[in-house]
């Protein structure tokens, strides 16, 4: 995976990570004059590759059946095994993952921020998604089904894979042209944060 990523795409992931986590304040500020999320969509866009787009773009179309996939999966897995525990964690993470994306609904209609490539000619998106880009919808519900399972299942075996997924995923947003980093940092706290608040839904 690493050489599919490449060097300067690792650096450019270990950049947005630091500034837009760690640095509320300033992702505050990037959300006024996101001049920096520019800087690092045009960076990102100008190192593609035709493998590295296919490889992005892939990852970005598995969320919505990953999403739906885990807690179906769960629920079947409980049913034949006779398993409540695993069927009660099978709603955990598929309401995780709804409010994530009831609550991305809402916050999209009332900040009504234009896409990256709108906002600024220079930003070349792989494809021109629709509606609006604050938060990340991708970033908020694939963060909120691996915290879930995370939280239910904290085992290294499923931790590791889930968040290596959903990181690729919120990185695959931001290499695609679809949405400026601080889409993405909102769209992984909102996600995290749904997750959180449910954890009375676990056995």
């Amino acid at each position: 995976m690493i050489k599919v990523i490449g060097k300067r795409h690792l650096q450019v992931l270990f950049l947005f990570l630091t500034i837009n986590i760690t640095d509320s304040s300033r992702l505050c500020a990037q959300f006024v004059t996101p001049k920096f999320d520019d800087r690092i969509l045009i960076d990102l866009q100008d190192n593609r590759t035709p493998g590295q787009t296919s490889f992005f773009l892939f990852m970005s179309n598995t969320n919505k059946y990953v999403d739906a996939g885990v807690p179906a999966a769960l629920l079947v897995g409980g049913i034949i095994d006779h398993n409540e525990a695993m069927r009660q964690n099978s709603l955990y993470v598929a309401s995780s993952t709804a409010v994530s994306y009831g609550l991305n609904y809402l916050i999209k209609h009332i900040v009504k921020r234009p896409r990256p490539f709108i906002q600024n000619i220079n930003i070349v998106p792989v494809y021109r998604a629709g509606g609006t880009s604050f938060p990340s919808g991708h970033a908020a519900s694939s963060i909120a089904m691996v915290t879930s399972l995370s939280i239910a299942y904290p085992k290294w075996y499923v931790i590791a894979p889930s968040f290596l997924w959903a990181g690729t995923i919120s990185y695959s947003r931001m290499y695609l042209g679809e949405h400026y980093p601080s889409d993405v940092a909102s769209g992984d706290l909102l996600g995290a944060g749904s997750a959180v608040s449910l954890m009375f839904l676990k056995k």
